[in-house]
C-alpha cells in the first residue's frame, strides 16, 4: 500500500477546523456565493483557494474532491465534470480545433469515438486515425502534422490489452502531441499514467471512484495547471457541466473505501479468472491479474494492481450467447461496471465481423464481459459454473 495514497483518500481537503471539527465535510448545496463588500466582488479571483462565486464555476464540495483525486493522480490540478463523457468531450475540444487530427486506439470507450468520428468530423472537420497502439512503430507513422491528440486506454475496453505509457508519450512529446487516457478501468490507485509522461487522466466516476452504482460523474487531471485552467474558463464553464455538490459528496465517501473495495475486487475477480482459465467450455480468458498474460511484464510496470474486470469467450455458438446469460443468477445484466455489484454483458454481440477483426478479437460475439463485486469468490464461480454447465 502507498502510505501518501492513503493520507490523501482519508485527509486531504476535509480540513476539520473550517468545518466546526466534522469529520466529514458538509455538503454545499447553494448556488452562489455573497461578498462581504463590493470590492471584494470586484476583486474576485476565481483560482485563489477557497474563493468561489457561482456553482456552475466552481463548488467547495466539488473542490475538495478535486483536491483529493488530483493528488492520487500525481497532478496538480483535477476538474469535476457532469458525466465521463462530458469530461472526456471537453479534453477534445479543449485540445483540438477546426482541422485537427485524432489518434484513436480501436477498443477505447465507444460513445467517445462516435463523438470524434461523427460529431466532430462532421462538425469541425477533423479527421481521426484508429489503431491498437501496441505497434509503436504504426503509431508513430500516423502522427501528421495537424495531429493534436492520442486518445489511449489502457488497459482497454472489452479485452484489456495494455499499451505501453511511457513510450507512447514520448513519442507524443517529441511530435508536440496531447496525450489523453481513460484510466477508470485501474483507478488512480492501481496506475498513475501522468508518472508516465501522459498529459491528461480522465476517470468516469460512475465506476470505482464512486464505487456505489449511484452517481454520474467524470474528472479530468493534468500536471499542466496552464491548460487545466483553460479547459475551467472554457469547456467547463462555458458547456456548464460542472458536477453537482452532491454527486461530489458521494465520490468523497466512495474514494475513502478505494483501496479496501479494490482488493476485494482483484481478490474475487483473480480467483473467477483462474477459474474461468481452467474450464473446457472457455476458449480464452482476458485479465490482467492472471500469470499467463502475454503482457505480463509491462502491466507489472504499469499498475500496481487489478480490478473486478475481465472477460472471456465461451466454447459455444454465437447463439448460446444469450441463454448462457440468462442462466446467470448472481450476475445481472447491466452496461456499467464499478460497483458493488456483479454484472455480465456480451458487448460485442451485435458487432460486424468487419469490427470484430478491427478490435483484434474475430470471435468476439462469444465474448462475455463480466465485472466481479463484492459478493465473493465462491458465489461467483458457482454462479458461472451452473451457467456453463448450461450450454
Amino acid at each position: 500500500m502507498n502510505m501518501n495514497d492513503l493520507l490523501t483518500i482519508t485527509h486531504t481537503g476535509d480540513e476539520y477546523e473550517k468545518y466546526l471539527g466534522a469529520v466529514v465535510p458538509p455538503i454545499f448545496m447553494n448556488s452562489l456565493h455573497v461578498f462581504p463588500d463590493f470590492e471584494s466582488y470586484l476583486n474576485f479571483d476565481d483560482y485563489k483557494e477557497d474563493s468561489f462565486i457561482y456553482g456552475r464555476e466552481s463548488n467547495p464540495t466539488a473542490h475538495i474532491m478535486e483536491r483529493k483525486i488530483a493528488e492520487l493522480e500525481h497532478g496538480t490540478m483535477a476538474l469535476a465534470f457532469a458525466s465521463g463523457m462530458a469530461a472526456g468531450t471537453a479534453a477534445v475540444m479543449a485540445t483540438c480545433s477546426t482541422g485537427s487530427h485524432i489518434i484513436c486506439l480501436h477498443n477505447t470507450y465507444g460513445p467517445l469515438k462516435d463523438f470524434i468520428s461523427r460529431y466532430c468530423v462532421e462538425k469541425f472537420h477533423m479527421t481521426v486515425t484508429f489503431l491498437h497502439g501496441t505497434d509503436l512503430e504504426e503509431l508513430e507513422a500516423a502522427i501528421r502534422p495537424e495531429t493534436s491528440l492520442i486518445i489511449l486506454e489502457s488497459p482497454a475496453t472489452f479485452v484489456f490489452t495494455v499499451v505501453d505509457l511511457e513510450a507512447i508519450a514520448k513519442i507524443a512529446k517529441k511530435h508536440h502531441v496531447t496525450t489523453y487516457i481513460d484510466n477508470s478501468c485501474c483507478s488512480p490507485y492501481y496506475q498513475k499514467p501522468l508518472d508516465f509522461g501522459i498529459d491528461i487522466v480522465m476517470h468516469t466516476m460512475s465506476k470505482y471512484l464512486g464505487g456505489h452504482s449511484d452517481i454520474i460523474g467524470g474528472v479530468l487531471v493534468s500536471k499542466d495547471e496552464t491548460l487545466m485552467k483553460r479547459i475551467r474558463e472554457q469547456e467547463r464553464a462555458l458547456y456548464g457541466g460542472i458536477i453537482g455538490p452532491m454527486e461530489a459528496w458521494l465520490v468523497i465517501r466512495g474514494i475513502r473505501t478505494l483501496p479496501a473495495r479494490l482488493a476485494m475486487h482483484q481478490e474475487n475477480a483473480m480467483k473467477v479468472a483462474s477459474y474461468l482459465e481452467q474450464h473446457p467450455k472457455v476458449k480464452q480468458v482476458f485479465y490482467t491479474g492472471l500469470k499467463s498474460n502475454p503482457q505480463r511484464e509491462l502491466i507489472e510496470k504499469q499498475q500496481i494492481g487489478h480490478t473486478g474486470l475481465l472477460s472471456f469467450i465461451i466454447d459455444a455458438p454465437v447463439e448460446k450467447v444469450p441463454f448462457f446469460i440468462d442462466q446467470l443468477k448472481i450476475f445481472k445484466i447491466g452496461c456499467s461496471w464499478g460497483g458493488f455489484e456483479s454484472l455480465v454483458m456480451a458487448p460485442l454481440y451485435r458487432s460486424s465481423q468487419e469490427e470484430l477483426d478491427l478490435r483484434g478479437v474475430p470471435d468476439g460475439k462469444c465474448l462475455i464481459r463480466i465485472h466481479c463485486g463484492l459478493e465473493g469468490a465462491d458465489v461467483l464461480i458457482q454462479d458461472l459454473g451452473q451457467a456453463l454447465a448450461a450450454i
